[in-house]
């Protein structure tokens, strides 16, 4: 068994579906995983669920709820209806918790003030629906670069704000992608930990250089984040849970056997990643 270390599937999307990805995870004693919303649709919720526990899964997160920020009311509320089905999702599945990738600037706007008051409106919102289900809810601050259209909240300090404004069942995924490079890290996931808001831990790999925004994501050991560092940081905030492996790599991990992947992924988590 590989203990500490989870594949979102993501990393593996190209190359299976929700049930073979499962296999290849098993098959190289991980037990820990998060699954992608339309990945867990393709298989249906029952049979995902099925898997789940026949397999003993763990669950370190469900991606994703957020995209609060709307033109008008209808699509705001239109968002939050969808926010509580991803909750109920993430309960049946047994996810630790659902992550928020909150959404950038509505249609025209650029009004980022604004979009940032659609997000904590839009999760305060949601809570009670989560809170009654048992789910936590998990802010990732995306990097700078998807302000304008997938996320206008991105530093760790943003989103422990917005924790702090809504109350207890919402947290914080730190995703090493999105903030290595804040200079006020090591206080911010200082705080989080006095505020007990971690709630997952996201690793990959910065590569210099980046040739696609979105789908460009290294290996662990392949780029410039100081990974080892930065979970020195998070443990000593309080949180010892599993590293979860979430790579976009479009002309790279994407394209090698899945196989081969996750025993990459394996070996790096063992040589580059514990603290």
């Amino acid at each position: 068994m590989v203990e500490g270390l989870s594949i979102n599937l993501a990393t593996i999307r190209e190359q299976c579906g929700f049930a073979a990805a499962v296999d290849v995870c098993l098959k190289h004693g991980i037990t820990a995983i998060a699954p992608w919303r339309d990945q867990v649709a393709a298989a249906g919720l029952d049979e995902a669920v099925r898997i789940v526990r026949a397999n003993g899964l763990k669950l370190t997160g469900l991606c994703r709820g957020g995209f609060f920020p709307a033109v008008d009311a209808d699509g705001r509320q239109k968002a939050i209806d969808d926010n509580k089905r991803a909750v109920d999702e993430a309960a049946a599945l047994g996810a630790d918790c659902l992550v928020l990738v909150v959404g950038g600037l509505p249609g025209s706007s650029k009004d980022i003030g604004a979009a940032r008051q659609m997000v904590t409106d839009g999760i305060a919102a949601t809570l009670p629906h989560a809170r009654v289900a048992g789910v936590p809810l998990a802010i990732e601050p995306l990097h700078p670069m998807y302000a304008g259209d997938r996320s206008c909240v991105n530093t760790l300090g943003q989103a422990l704000d917005i924790c702090e404004q809504v109350g207890e069942g919402v947290g914080v995924a730190i995703d090493v992608y999105h903030v290595w490079w804040d200079p006020d890290l090591a206080n911010q996931i200082a705080r989080a930990g006095r505020m007990d808001r971690i709630l997952a831990h996201h690793i990959c790999d910065w590569l210099v250089p980046t040739k696609d925004m979105l789908t460009d994501r290294g290996m662990m050991g392949d780029g410039v984040i100081d990974l080892k560092g930065i979970r020195r940081m998070v443990e000593g905030a309080g949180f010892f849970g599993a590293q979860e492996v979430e790579i976009f790599s479009g002309d790279n991990w994407w394209k090698r056997p899945a196989d081969e992947v996750i025993a990459t992924c394996v070996e790096r988590y063992r040589s580059c990643c514990q603290a």
